[in-house]
Parts: C-alpha cells; structure tokens; sequence
C-alpha cells in the first residue's frame, strides 16, 4: 500500500475541483436527502417524498400504448428486416438521414414538425437549422462554448434552475448575471406543456411578426432556441436535445461540438417514428396538457385548504408556493430553517426559492407532475399537519393550554425505516396508482 505525502499534488484539475459546479447549492442537497430515504406508497411509505423533480410522469401510458402497436421500431426492424447494421455504424454529426422507403423516419426533420405542431403550426422550423444534443444541459452548454469567451456573461431572469450555475458556467467559464423578477409577473416559463390560455408565445413567433417593420434590421441571426423532449414528452433520460439557430455560423460551430454529446442512433429511430406520427402526436398534446392542468388543480386546491397560495400559472410542471407566512423571519435564513424542516421532519423535497436566486425569501418551487394522484395527497396530508402544529405553537400560551397536547406529527427521517431501493415507482407500480 502507497502512504499518501502530506505535500502531494491534486490529481485532479483546476476545474475538475473547483466548486463553481453549483452541487452545493440546497436544490442537489435536498436531491441527496430524497435518495437517502425514497418514498414508496408499501415498501417505504414514511420516505420522502420527491417535490423537487420537474419531470413528467403523467403520460408514459400513452407512449408506452403507441410501443405496443409500434413493435418495428422498438425492435429495430423495418417490416421483416432488421435495420441494427445501419443504426451500429457510425453516424453523422447531423444526425440519422431519411432511411429508404420511409416517409418519416427523418429524425430531424420529425422533430422540427413536432416543435412547429407545439406552437400550432404558427412557426416553421427549418431541420437543416436543427443541431441535435445529449438533451437541453448539453444543448445549454454547447451554445455558451459557441457564443461566449471566458469571462463573457449571460443575463438570465431570476428564478431560474439551479443546474444552470452548473451547466452554464462550470466547464466554458462564462458567467452569469441574474436579472432579478418578482412574484409580481408570475415568474413566467415553458412551451409544450402550456395547459391554460394564454398559451406559449414563441421569440420566433414575435420576430416573425415584426419583421416586416424592421426589413433593414433583424435579431433572427441572434436568436437561438434550446429545446429537449424531457419535459414535453417526459423522456429525459432519452437524452434527447436539439439547438435551433437560424444562424449558419452558430449552426456550424455547434454541429462540430455536437460530437461530445450524440444522441444514439437506436433513440434516434423509436423517436423518429413516433414523431412521425401525426395522429399520436396530436393526440398525445391534447391529453398531456389536460392532465398536466388536472394534476396543476389537485396541488393548488389542496394548498389552497391548507392556507397556502400559489402564484397563478398556465404553463410548466411545478408551482411557486408562498410559505413566507410559515417562517419564524421573512428572510432567507428564516426560509432555510423551514426548508430543512420541510425535507427532514415533514417528508417533502421542495426547492427553496433562494437556491434558485429568487430574490424574495419564502417563495419554493413544488412540483406536481412526477408523482400519482395518490402520492400528492399523501404529500398535501403531511403538509396539512405541519401547518397545523405551526398554527398551534404560534397560539397565544393560554389557548395551547386549553387545546391540550399538541397531536404528534410523522418524522419519517427521526424514525428508523426500511430504505426503498427505486428513486421512482416502477412501470406496475404507476400503472396501479394511476
């Protein structure tokens, strides 16, 4: 065995162990608690429930529905025969060509009608302009490497998502400065999952619209659209992303980058089929909206009995939640003390509002659409009963006294619990609880 020198050097990198990487921020940490200690509605049911995931669980059925009927491109056949030789060759940077006697298994090209069909066709989005990315963080990050010089920096709207202090800034040294909004506008976000009017307005839908006042000057060249079918089609770990620019300089220098983060050629073919399809497309957004918004309803009504409010919102997979009034100090030291007594006495993963640089203490981000119908009662239950011992010790001594003593509440991390070994619940599990 080597005894370590006292004066040994790192064997890792600057950049490699430098703390600019964001993991420390309480949005990673809160994701360690919840790994710790999972909830599972039998085998771990006084686990912790995930609040802080913005991903969409709520239409896999439809998905997995369409693979059923859909065997070829699963298995990767085209009728009898087998396509695996040309998905295990190499491919281009641009991603999967047209295959033969096929119509639409162009994944470019059936991405771009996808992201056109969720603007209602208002936007035309060119496939040659299309660069295809390891998801949205890969998207992210080559488009910081083909804009910005070290030390160059990035306004972004406050709040935004905590991994962007990683994404964005760990590796390309870009910075970021953050545009502070308030509750005041809504914080306003995403495209797809627009389940209320008014609906999703692109940046290309308003450069269009102003281009012919402003023929001798255009931002098109300047425009750049990062998109994934994490959110819209709940696929994240499809690791599927996409860099949409109109400008052939950025378009170059991202496809060349697009090399460190392919999408593989086996994801590319399912989802260019099932893009493919126009009618389970069409199908698909119709009802992933109005479940997305039933889902929306059930987290705001039962808030909303339990004397908490939500910010108003049309749009995305969480909600911003006003817990200001449950704080011992409107400050965001007030708002740590009760985030860490969310997460460990109460049970509930939910981002506090600060590690997503919101500039006013009590907001949290809670998300609503990876879980069932089921789990979020349980989560609104736990709640219910912490804000209820919170209203009670906030009671003037006298009435404590008369009330009696306080009803105990569930500690699922002070009690000793059997850990689950699934993050999420299994395919039978969501189909059960559905």
């Amino acid at each position: 065995m080597v005894n370590k020198v006292a004066d040994e050097p790192q064997l890792l990198s600057k950049k490699a162990g430098c703390n600019t990487h964001g993991q420390d921020s309480s949005y990673f940490l809160g994701w360690e608690e919840y790994e710790k200690n999972p909830y599972h509605p039998t085998t771990n049911p006084g686990g912790i429930i995930q609040m802080g995931l913005a991903e969409n669980q709520l239409s896999f059925d439809l998905v997995e529905e369409w693979l059923e009927k859909n065997p070829d491109a699963l298995g990767l056949r085209r009728g009898a025969a087998s396509v695996f030789r040309e998905l295990a060759l190499f491919q281009d940077y641009h991603g999967l060509p047209a295959f033969k006697n096929t119509d639409a298994r162009d994944f470019a090209q059936a991405l771009a009608r996808f992201m056109s069909e969720q603007r209602d066709f208002r936007v035309a989005f060119d496939p040659s302009n299309i660069v295809l990315t390891a998801g949205a963080t890969s998207a992210n990050e080559a488009l910081m490497f083909c804009l910005a010089d070290q030390g160059d920096a990035f306004l972004i709207p406050t709040p935004y998502y905590p991994g962007f202090d990683r994404d964005l800034k760990w590796r390309t040294g870009a910075e970021i400065v953050p545009v502070h909004c308030t509750s005041a506008n809504g914080f306003r976000i995403y495209s797809g999952t627009a389940f209320s009017e008014p609906g999703f307005v692109s940046v290309l839908e308003v450069l269009a619209a102003r281009a012919p006042l402003a023929a001798d000057y255009t931002l098109d060249d300047r425009v750049h659209v990062v998109y994934s079918l994490s959110k819209d089609l709940g696929l994240p770990g499809f690791r599927v992303g996409a860099i949409y620019s109109s400008n052939p300089a950025v378009v170059s220098a991202a496809t060349k980058m697009s090399s460190f983060g392919l999408v593989s050629s086996q994801t590319q073919y399912l989802l260019a089929a099932l893009l493919g399809d126009k009618d389970f497309t069409r199908r698909y957004l119709a009802e992933n909206k109005r479940r997305i918004k039933e889902r929306h309803d059930q987290l705001v009504d039962g808030l909303k009995e339990i004397g908490i409010a939500c910010l108003e919102s049309n749009a995305g997979l969480f909600c911003w939640v006003n817990m200001s009034h449950l704080m011992h100090a409107r400050s965001f030291e007030g708002e740590m003390t009760l985030w860490k007594k969310v997460v460990f006495d109460v049970g509930l993963n939910i981002s506090p509002g600060s590690s997503c640089h919101c500039s006013e203490p009590g907001w949290f981000r809670v998300c609503f659409a990876n879980m069932s119908a089921k789990t979020l009662d349980v989560a609104m239950q736990r709640l219910r009963e912490f804000v209820q011992t919170c209203s009670f010790k906030a009671a003037p001594a006298a009435l404590r006294r008369a009330a009696g003593p306080a009803r105990s509440m569930s500690c699922p991390l002070a009690m000793n619990m059997k850990w689950a070994l699934r993050l999420t619940p299994g395919f039978a599990d969501r189909k059960a609880e559905r």
